[in-house]
């Protein structure tokens, strides 16, 4: 395996991690409409999840296609 496979894989792990923390709406009554719906700034570590997940998507896309063209 070469550096860019082991790479991907730890920051897919990372990325599906930081979705899974977030939890904003979670259940299925946001779904139905049961959620509050007011409105909600993000503040601390909901903050750092969301830019963190963000950067990581952009990464996993970033090395995909480096994948691809070495491959």
């Amino acid at each position: 395996m070469s550096w860019i496979n082991i790479s991907q894989i730890i920051v897919s792990v990372l990325l599906v991690i930081s979705i899974l923390l977030q939890n904003r709406g979670s259940g299925l009554s946001a779904a139905f409409g049961g959620d509050f719906g007011g409105y909600h700034t993000k503040r601390g570590f909901e903050n750092f999840l969301f830019y963190s997940s963000i950067t990581l998507s952009v990464i996993f896309v970033v090395l995909a296609v480096l994948n691809n063209y070495y491959s």
